[in-house]
């Protein structure tokens, strides 16, 4: 037993708080083999979230992890929330009248949210740090692990402070109610979902309508997923397409989106929240990445889920009028060549996935 679990069990740990005030569902989901393991280390302990509002539901539907939900005030250098002076006193009053034991801080590498986390007030405060930045407590604070895949970082930090791990796969639990608000659909279908938090992370939708006519003419019903505000995506995504399509953005909860993906035979999508979802379901998927860190966010699991990304090879002493005469693929702007995902090769990938039988959670 490490002295910091040993530490940790001296001290009667009943009152855990978790700071993760992040936006997107994937954020959450990758912390969930932590949250088990803590779970598994502490259970019974009265275990908080600090969140955004969005992940109050988070907190219900994984109630065997998470007790209670705290929504994060902002705080000044913490872009998610704007910060108001009259919200956080009251907040840090109520929060430290909780009298933690333990909080957690894994928003990030703490360069920001350490300061936040320290006037919570608990009697041992951990997590994360950059080496020359603030660092609250040595003991119990890791270095920033920046290489690791977004599971294994907060996994590290487990490690860190002596709790055993379970493992490492993500899950997501499902409910009745989530499978009774599902539309009929047809026994063999393909999920397509084109959206991404962020622009500069979206696939072509041109790409993305050559893929999705392929599966359908190999005899697969394509449903078109997404949230209210990519429904003009899905429906410019229509409009390309030669089969007709199930569209389904804005009109599912994040519990029916698992459902509908629990019955999926793939998924194709950007690297956004839905490719965690399909992970922690089990659902074969291929994750185009765009402009982000494929070993960063790529689902760890790569015989079910194939996760492509553009290549790029950098030549800095090759003449650009040689090359650029030569090669549709020369990027004058950074001096090389750069090779983007092609719909041949997520179909590549399609097909074999489609090949492979794996049992879907339902």
């Amino acid at each position: 037993m490490s002295h910091q679990l040993q530490s940790l069990k001296q001290l009667s740990i009943s009152r855990i708080a978790i700071v993760r005030a992040l936006p997107g569902l994937g954020d959450l989901l990758c912390t969930v083999p932590a949250f088990r393991a803590l779970r598994a280390a502490f259970p019974q302990a009265q275990i908080t979230l600090i969140g955004l509002p969005w992940a109050h539901s988070f907190v219900e539907r994984f109630s065997h992890y998470l007790n209670e939900f705290l929504e994060f005030p902002g705080y000044p250098g913490i872009p998610e929330v704007p910060p108001s002076v009259h919200k956080l006193p009251e907040f840090l009053l109520k929060a430290q009248e909780q009298h933690f034991d333990l909080v957690l801080q894994m928003h990030g590498n703490g360069i920001v949210s350490n300061s936040f986390t320290t006037l919570l007030g608990a009697r041992i405060h951990a997590g994360f740090y950059l080496p020359e930045h603030y660092c609250p407590d040595p003991d119990y604070f890791l270095p920033y692990p920046d290489n690791e895949p977004e599971i294994w970082r907060h996994l590290r930090l487990m490690e860190f402070l002596g709790i055993p791990l379970q493992w490492d796969e993500l899950e997501f639990p499902l409910r009745d109610e989530d499978f009774a608000a599902l539309p009929h659909l047809p026994d063999k279908y393909v999920c397509i979902h084109p959206g991404a938090s962020l622009p500069e992370k979206r696939w072509s939708l041109k790409s993305f309508a050559a893929v999705a006519d392929a599966i359908a003419a190999r005899g697969f019903q394509v449903v078109l997923t997404g949230t209210a505000s990519e429904a003009n995506l899905t429906q410019a995504l229509t409009a390309m397409m030669r089969f007709q399509p199930i569209d389904l953005a804005g009109k599912t909860s994040l519990g029916t989106m698992a459902a509908l993906l629990s019955k999926a035979s793939l998924l194709v999508c950007n690297d956004t929240g839905v490719s965690h979802l399909a992970a922690a379901l089990r659902v074969k998927s291929v994750v185009i990445f765009t402009n982000a860190s494929l070993h960063r966010w790529a689902p760890l699991n790569r015989e079910i889920h194939r996760s492509l990304s553009p290549s790029f090879i950098h030549f800095p002493d090759v003449e650009e009028s040689f090359v650029s005469s030569t090669s549709k693929s020369f990027d004058t702007k950074f001096g090389g060549f750069y090779f983007p995902v092609t719909p041949a090769m997520v179909m590549t990938q399609v097909e074999d996935l489609l090949l492979k039988e794996t049992s879907n959670v339902t």
